[in-house]
């Protein structure tokens, strides 16, 4: 890849950012499709009924912030995006491509995320799904020569019955980019990470679908454990029913860290639904 010193950014349309623009409640029913910006190559988002995929290929991972609600800098507090991290890997990464599966295989990481806001790996060596914790402190961590460091905003639908949405059954948002397809008609091999806090109010629940590995944690706890190569599986966490389990209140603000890898060619789902109304994006942990 070429070098990625100046920003560029590409939309890739699943809904008009013009019905996004507004702060969460502006309920918009119009679709559209923005071409592509720049000389870069393009990620892709595909195939869902809802949300929208803003990449931003920048080697600082500095997002760009456009649409969706709120200025680059995340200042607006009721939002429908999300802004995350993905690192590209290469297919020969020892935990990418070696491993498959049929179910979700828990327990990879602890309960509690690390001091440094990072998933905490659980064993001492390798399990069925992980060749062991170096390289597993690989996904999340910028290092030289194994990742390479993009940012992407999500931009949620909201309906009309209050569900925000964020669906693509093609989520690849790093096609040509990074390591490349190498030879794969799309890129396969990736992390994603996201992170925000928003207000508990009571009765929300929030839903992701998806394969592989997804691990959601509000107020640092784990609250959805979808971990290790599976085929597009779905988890539910009902805010209220885990109150005590998440040590949350009614009234309080919490923050909510979600970590993603696609490890394996040939699908790439990711769906999040939710009636969390307002999020407010945060910068990864360094």
């Amino acid at each position: 890849m070429g070098s990625r010193s100046a920003s560029q950014a590409v939309v890739l349309g699943l809904a008009s950012l013009m019905g996004l623009a507004a702060a969460c409640g502006d309920d918009s029913d119009s679709n559209a499709e923005a071409g592509a910006g720049g000389s870069g190559a393009t990620g892709s988002a595909d195939g869902g009924p809802g949300g929208t995929l803003t990449v931003t290929i920048d080697g600082s991972g500095a997002g760009l912030g456009s649409g969706g609600g709120g200025d680059g800098a995340g200042g607006a507090i009721c939002q429908g995006r999300l802004e995350a991290t993905v690192r590209d890997f290469a297919a020969s990464h020892p935990d990418f491509q070696a491993f498959t599966g049929t179910e979700a295989f828990t327990g990879i990481v602890e309960d509690q995320l690390g001091p440094d806001g990072l998933p905490v790996y659980a064993h001492a060596g390798a399990t069925a799904q992980t060749t062991g914790p170096d390289e597993f402190n690989q996904w999340y961590r910028d290092v030289d020569g194994i990742n390479q460091r993009f940012s992407i905003d999500l931009f949620l639908d909201k309906r009309a019955d209050g569900v925000s949405i964020f669906a693509s059954n093609a989520f690849f948002p790093l096609d040509g980019m990074g390591f490349g397809n190498e030879g794969n008609p799309h890129n396969f091999h990736f992390t994603t990470e996201l992170h925000a806090t928003f207000d508990y109010e009571g009765g929300e629940v929030f839903t992701f679908t998806g394969d592989d590995d997804l691990w959601m944690f509000i107020n640092g706890r784990l609250a959805i454990d979808l971990g290790g190569l599976h085929p597009e599986l779905s988890a539910t966490v009902d805010l209220d029913a885990m109150a005590g389990v998440l040590g949350i209140q009614v009234g309080e603000r919490y923050p909510m860290d979600i970590f993603h890898a696609e490890r394996r060619t040939s699908q790439s789902n990711f769906r999040i639904e939710t009636t969390i109304d307002c999020f407010e994006p945060i910068p990864p942990p360094q």
